[in-house]
């Protein structure tokens, strides 16, 4: 077999192009999934039973789909439907958003709840007022259990993202792939490609592990 490693540096460029792309992807989603996730808690939460009913039917509709189907369904169907053309990034975004809100959703919904209600009425009996209770007492708990569930979320996230690829979104798993079949450097691409995802994933999945050793909450 005759194996050329330097097709790697020729396109180290466009691999670490792809390599921001995927790293954008991840950040920009959790920015919009963590608040889109917040108002779909709070609205399940809510006494609203309009409310409460929408939020589920999004929350169950968008967990239990696959993601690789929502960005299929993302890029042709909602562009039919709402008669605009989206792009194949717009399109990424929309679908990747969709999904984590959902399962952020179900995040924050959990930890506002597992925090007992004896709390707040401590914090109220001690002469706090309610937003001062909410804020000293019930957010911080909340915090904290929610956070190891939350960074394995930004793990998952990371390495979903190479789905894009499927609608020609130019991320690390794309670039790799085009790269691949303009060259016809099938291992030697591959392998680049697993040993970028590694050296940027395993940082995280160490920081992960630390968060959930210093911040998980064991009853």
């Amino acid at each position: 077999m005759n194996l050329d490693w330097n097709i790697i540096w020729t396109h180290r460029d466009a691999l670490f192009h792809g390599a921001l792309m995927t790293v954008m992807l991840t950040v920009v989603t959790m920015l919009l999934a963590v608040p889109g996730g917040m108002v779909l808690a709070l609205m399940r939460l809510s006494n609203s039973k309009v409310l409460s009913g929408i939020s589920l039917c999004f929350v169950e509709f968008f967990r239990n789909l696959p993601l690789i189907l929502i960005i299929y369904w993302a890029f042709y169907v909602m562009p039919m439907a709402l008669d605009v053309q989206f792009s194949a990034l717009t399109t990424a975004l929309v679908a990747l958003v969709l999904n984590i809100s959902a399962y952020n959703a179900e995040t924050f919904r959990a930890g506002i709840n597992s925090i007992r209600k004896g709390q707040m009425e401590a914090a109220l009996a001690m002469g706090m007022s309610h937003r001062q209770a909410m804020f000293k007492v019930v957010i911080p708990q909340a915090a904290r259990r929610i956070l190891p569930v939350f960074a394995s979320t930004w793990i998952s996230l990371f390495k979903d993202t190479s789905l894009v690829s499927v609608i020609a979104v130019s991320e690390l798993a794309y670039t790799s792939m085009q790269i691949r079949a303009q060259s016809y450097r099938v291992l030697e691409m591959l392998t680049a490609m697993a040993v970028i995802y590694w050296l940027m994933g395993y940082p995280q999945a160490k920081l992960v592990d630390w968060i959930h050793r210093k911040y998980g909450v064991k009853e």
